[in-house]
């Protein structure tokens, strides 16, 4: 779960003006291309694959954890090794999903990453209900994870395809509220769906969601992609690389975060689970807490489409402080009834800044290497989060989940306030 400013042209240079809300040449000779009904038909239909897929990920990601955890002789360590073996492959491969989305048709890229995560999710399902061994899960997991490398970096340079530059943060907000909204109606329900029908059945429903997404998008009908010349995939490395660290503003939100990400990725995938499990009353009480994570998203989407900050850095980071305090209720050991509201309002400023950083991103990057610097920012997003899963459980056993969870709230603070200290990121 980013911002832009004007640079200069040195490599490690940056000059900090207000950003200019322009498209870059190809996106904006797009957009004018296509015409208002058909970039209208486009991003509904992109909205609907996303809200689809959407909704059966918020029916398997409980599916997944509560299906583990229920395999006989599973614990909090097969979880991990599964949650592991799903993040650690979007790390590794997330370079290569830029360079291929910065080459070929990233609409295509999709159709075949949503084919690639049904096929892995209804391995799954057959490997929870049979009571398949770790190692068989985790390998469905990686599959998973590999094809869910590119989805970032294609999906982060499509939109400027679809529309003008004024109009991206409207249709960033539009889509990211629609998942949100049917990310929210599968987990209400999924926690449900797994006690009644069970982890298996669950998990099948989140591969055919995969599979109905893939149709949507493959009717896009995007034109071709036109590059000016072939470079090797080391050039193209190198040359996102450059676009990607010349930016301070972008480096430093970035690391920042990294440790965010992976302190919510250790609570939500293997800590506040251990919560439910030990002190309430398991898939329910959890799903409680997931679904207002889900709610503050969706209304944090759609507020964004109105958020006009003027130092949006400062406003945005100074909101993902929000986070820790829903980390720190699970650690002090409170209720679900009031880590849910402090979770929903950690959800609305994860989503409000997210919206309003992949807008400015997209308008001021240029559009021939913007999958290659949106896979940075997601490697660099993404890094420390399969760490964080790994080292969870092992950190609970050692010293308890209550200390490990504070740890996670103060890391999340700590890192938000380093990003601040970046004088481009104050000024921007």
């Amino acid at each position: 779960m980013r911002f832009g400013a004007c640079r200069s042209r040195r490599t490690g240079g940056v000059a900090v003006h207000p950003p200019r809300d322009r498209a870059p040449p190809r996106a904006a000779a797009v957009a004018r291309g296509t015409g208002v009904r058909t970039a209208t038909r486009r991003v509904g239909l992109l909205t609907a694959a996303t809200a689809i897929s959407a909704a059966g990920n918020g029916f398997g990601r409980i599916a997944v954890t509560f299906g583990v955890l229920s395999l006989p002789g599973a614990g909090a360590s097969a979880l991990s090794v599964v949650l592991v073996c799903l993040l650690v492959p979007q790390v590794l491969f997330v370079l290569f999903g830029g360079v291929l989305a910065d080459r070929v048709s990233r609409s295509g890229l999709l159709v075949l990453s949503d084919l690639t995560c049904a096929l892995a999710y209804a391995g799954l399902a057959a490997g929870v209900g049979w009571h398949a061994p770790v190692p068989v899960l985790a390998g469905c997991a990686a599959v998973a994870g590999i094809a869910l490398s590119v989805a970032g970096p294609a999906t982060g340079g499509l939109m400027p395809e679809i529309v003008p530059a004024d109009r991206l943060q409207r249709a960033n907000s539009l889509v990211t509220t629609a998942a949100h909204s049917a990310d929210l109606a599968g987990t209400a329900l999924g926690g449900v769906a797994v006690a009644w029908l069970g982890a298996p059945a669950t998990l099948l429903f989140n591969a055919f969601s995969f599979v109905v997404s893939a149709v949507l998008l493959a009717l896009l009908r995007l034109p071709p992609r036109v590059r000016s010349g072939a470079t090797s995939l080391l050039v193209d490395l190198r040359l996102g690389w450059r676009a990607f660290a010349e930016r301070q503003w972008v480096w430093a939100t970035v690391s920042a975060l990294s440790f965010t990400s992976a302190a919510l990725a250790a609570t939500m995938g293997v800590l506040g689970p251990l919560v439910a499990l030990e002190d309430w009353d398991g898939p329910r009480a959890w799903s409680l807490v997931v679904v207002a994570s889900t709610g503050g998203m969706l209304c944090g989407a759609a507020l964004s489409a109105r958020l006009r900050p003027r130092r949006p850095l400062v406003a945005g980071l100074s909101l993902v402080t929000l986070l820790a305090v829903p980390l720190g209720l699970l650690a002090a050991g409170a209720s679900p009834w009031a880590v849910a509201p402090a979770m929903f309002c950690a959800g609305l400023a994860n989503d409000a800044f997210g919206v309003l950083w992949h807008t400015t991103v997209q308008r001021a990057v240029p559009e021939e290497v913007l999958a290659r610097v949106v896979s940075y920012d997601w490697l660099g997003t993404m890094v420390l989060s399969p760490v964080g899963v790994l080292v969870a459980a092992p950190l609970a056993t050692a010293l308890g989940t209550g200390p490990v969870l504070a740890g996670c709230a103060g890391l999340v603070v700590l890192s938000v306030l380093a990003a601040l200290a970046s004088s481009e990121v104050r000024s921007l």
